[in-house]
């Protein structure tokens, strides 16, 4: 690396890690909207204009680095399989397939609540196998539309919703807040405020594992696999790490759409910046929420992810951020530290920074069109 290319990069690189807006955004069209909105609904044999809507909502879901790793089978027009598209896992941070059962759940919640809107009750019945069988099952759940009476659903929700990653107030959640957090998730919810011991331990072991992610080389080459930086690039894949996803804004954000290459964030210049930022991201906010499943199947890993979608949809109604920061549950000096301090019967599925936002910002991730992940 020459000296000229090393002192650009580094200081760019310390900008937009450290998330410093140099110039504003509000010249700029957000991507998203350009996109995503407006767009025709093109036929697809056996589904309704009503059923494309439907999974258009539905694929507004969450998922680890944007991967969307969901497919949808139109077996007839009320007779679907969603199953988890392989080619889309992340085999390195995910070897297990927890978070991409955990976005299939968040996927199936917004299923299940647009196709209320649109006057249709969904029964779901899981056929996987157990997710650590060599013999995997991709088709994870059957899906039968039953037509109803229309449901008073606001869709906006599902529309706006976005992980916000800073600016989060370090004022408590408030009781009714968490109780109301708590009855989205069936109960299964525990809310540790900033200060107290277990919200400290869980601070430092976001940043440290984050540390041994980064010192994994595999992994950062998997991060780097999912990022999508140029305007065009973004276009094609309409997935992954976005610059605007990881509130890069301002005039760093211009040079990383228009100069650097996915590459440049395996260099030792940014993964360094990045453990900085998560430094400071980890101690902002509010404490921590953690939603717990009953066990590691896939039927409790897909449960696990309608509640954390129930709860992520109502955020924005009380002006709190939820970023999840899942390397503790992926790592394992992080599953070690779990099993050492908690209860046999304590299973952990979301660590989720929380915090109340003072303007919550509109949602810029992509997501693929309904025709690029439906198969007839």
């Amino acid at each position: 690396m020459n000296r000229r290319y090393f002192l650009k990069t580094g200081a760019v690189a310390a900008a937009v890690l450290a998330g410093i807006p140099i110039l504003t955004t509000g010249c700029r069209t957000n991507l998203r909207t350009r996109l995503m909105e407006k767009q025709p609904s093109p036929e697809i044999p056996g589904l309704s204009p009503e059923g494309h809507r439907i999974l258009h909502y539905a694929s507004l879901a969450p998922s680890g680095h944007n991967s969307q790793p969901w497919f949808v089978r139109i077996n007839a027009p009320e007779d679907w399989t969603i199953g988890l598209d392989t080619d889309r896992r992340l085999p390195v941070v995910d070897k297990n397939n927890t978070e991409a059962l955990l976005s299939i759940g968040a996927f199936l919640e917004n299923m299940v609540q647009a196709a209320a809107a649109h006057g249709y009750r969904v029964h779901t019945t899981i056929i996987a196998k157990d997710r650590f069988d060599p013999d995997f099952n991709p088709d994870l759940v059957s899906i039968r539309l039953e037509k109803t009476h229309p449901e008073n659903m606001d869709l906006r929700r599902l529309t706006s919703r976005r992980t916000v990653k800073t600016h989060l107030s370090d004022r408590q959640l408030t009781p009714k807040d968490v109780n109301a957090f708590s009855h989205l998730a069936d109960g299964h919810l525990f809310y540790f405020a900033k200060g107290t011991t277990h919200a400290d331990h869980m601070t430092e072991q976001a940043v440290a594992n984050y540390i041994s992610q980064m010192k994994n080389r595999k992994a950062v080459r998997e991060m780097a696999k999912w990022t999508r930086l140029k305007d065009s690039t973004i276009k094609e894949h309409r997935d992954g790490l976005t610059p605007a996803g990881m509130e890069i804004q301002g005039l760093a954000g211009w040079y990383v759409r228009h100069v650097m290459n996915p590459a440049d964030v395996t260099r030792q210049t940014f993964i360094d910046k990045g453990i900085e930022k998560t430094r400071y991201q980890a101690k902002e906010g509010a404490g921590w929420l953690v939603i717990t499943g009953d066990g590691n199947t896939v039927a409790d890993l897909i449960a696990s992810g309608r509640r954390f979608q129930r709860m992520a949809l109502e955020a924005k109604n009380k002006m709190i951020a939820i970023h999840p920061m899942s390397q503790t549950l992926e790592e394992t000096r992080g599953q070690k530290h779990i099993t050492e301090n908690h209860s046999p019967g304590t299973i952990p599925h979301f660590m989720l920074r929380v915090g109340y936002l003072d303007k919550y910002p509109d949602p810029v991730s992509i997501r693929r069109p309904v025709t690029w992940f439906v198969r007839i």
